[in-house]
């Protein structure tokens, strides 16, 4: 069933009203008629079971039969902060992460970055990213569109991260599995994750000593060493594994 994101304003009266760039898709590409299902979520409730009534050059109003029991959500709210990787692999990145059920994705600007973002084409980026990660979330029927924030300095990211009850910062030097099992089991009982990857040089030696400093732990994801394109996924797929329900 396809699935569409609206804002809650867009819900009312047992009606759900679809705007913008959905239309011409569901109009044009699917070529939905009234009376088709869809499903909407409007990032607040659990997602609605519709069937569309009217389709319009501007707008397409569906009508709410039911909600969805349960919900696509992890428990956690689970914050991927991504050195910046070189080439399109972002994109693989945050389409993945969405998929798994991260709930923001934040790109960081390190030391042994080799894309450097400036400031005039990092608005396009973020406008880029944001839109694989909703078509992802539609795609993988989340419940809320996760976001992709501006990108950030190393400084500035371990700032953002000091609010999540747990920091977990996959490092190639780390050793032993049993640890990184206790403190992911741990998050069964928090509220929320972060999970900091490197960029393809790695960390810098002052980096990890400043993310240690910022009580961010310092785990392994396996006598392996892995891409960055494949280390934030496989500590994700980690994480759902113990956190899903």
């Amino acid at each position: 069933m396809s699935h569409f994101f609206v804002s809650p304003e867009q819900i009312q009266n047992g009606m759900a009203v679809i705007t913008g760039g959905d239309v011409n898709h569901i109009r044009n590409v699917l070529r939905k008629k009234p009376g088709d299902p869809i499903s909407v979520s409007d990032g607040v409730s659990p997602t609605y079971l519709c069937a569309i009534e009217e389709v319009s050059d501007g707008q397409i109003v569906a009508r709410i039969l039911s909600q969805a029991e349960g919900g696509t959500e992890l428990p956690q709210r689970v914050v991927l902060f991504q050195g910046l990787p070189k080439g399109d692999k972002m994109e693989l990145i945050v389409q993945k992460a969405v998929e798994l059920g991260v709930s923001e994705i934040v790109p960081v600007a390190m030391h042994n970055c080799v894309m450097k973002l400036a400031p005039q084409k990092a608005e396009a980026r973020i406008r880029r990213w944001q839109a694989i990660a909703e078509s992802a979330a539609k795609q993988s029927g989340r419940n809320r569109l996760p976001a992709v924030s501006m990108p950030l300095s190393f400084r500035e990211a371990l700032t953002y991260g000091s609010a999540l009850e747990m920091r977990l910062l996959p490092y190639e030097n780390s050793r032993g599995m049993d640890r990184t099992r206790e403190l992911i089991r741990r998050c069964r009982d928090l509220g929320s994750v972060g999970l900091f990857i490197g960029p393809e040089g790695g960390y810098t030696p002052e980096e990890v000593d400043l993310a240690k400093q910022a009580d961010w732990e310092p785990v392994s994801l396996g006598r392996r060493i892995l891409r960055t394109e494949t280390a934030g996924l496989a500590a994700l797929a980690m994480l759902v594994y113990e956190l899903d329900v």
